[in-house]
């Protein structure tokens, strides 16, 4: 249900930031996530950063996130 939810987040985030915001989703068998060794199903980076799952998964708790780092 998290991945679910943090798709939902970033598409709301990349409403709100637009073209400041370059949003990409991959699957955890992409050749894109390879580097990573994800051991989990939702992941989300941030300037190639993991971003914590309760602040990826939360509108405000993101948003806020990414006021302060855009």
């Amino acid at each position: 249900m998290s991945c679910k939810k943090a798709i939902g987040v970033a598409k709301a985030m990349q409403k709100k930031y637009g073209d400041r915001l370059d949003m990409r989703i991959y699957t955890t068998d992409s050749k894109e996530a390879e580097p990573y060794h994800f051991r989990s199903s939702t992941n989300v980076l941030f300037e190639k950063e993991f971003v914590p799952v309760d602040i990826a998964t939360d509108r405000n708790k993101m948003d806020a996130f990414l006021f302060s780092k855009l």
